[in-house]
């Protein structure tokens, strides 16, 4: 679907920042919502799912267990 998100779970990747985080969450709201940048009536409703989908993601990404990979410490 958003072939410009990367794959941010280990080994993948081996360190995660919040800017990635939000960029990934960024993509993927402009890829449902078909808008590059909201008008102004929509644009607080665009970075509230923005905000959503990146703790969404954080929270995925704290719970994922990689097999093989070492505990998080």
């Amino acid at each position: 679907m958003c072939r410009s998100i990367k794959t941010l779970r280990p080994p993948m990747t081996p360190e995660v920042h919040d800017e990635d985080i939000r960029a990934a969450a960024l993509q993927y709201v402009r890829k449902i919502s078909g808008f590059r940048a909201p008008a102004a009536h929509n644009q607080e409703a665009f970075d509230a799912a923005v905000d959503a989908v990146a703790a969404a993601t954080e929270s995925l990404l704290a719970d994922l267990t990689v097999r093989g990979a070492p505990a998080a410490r």
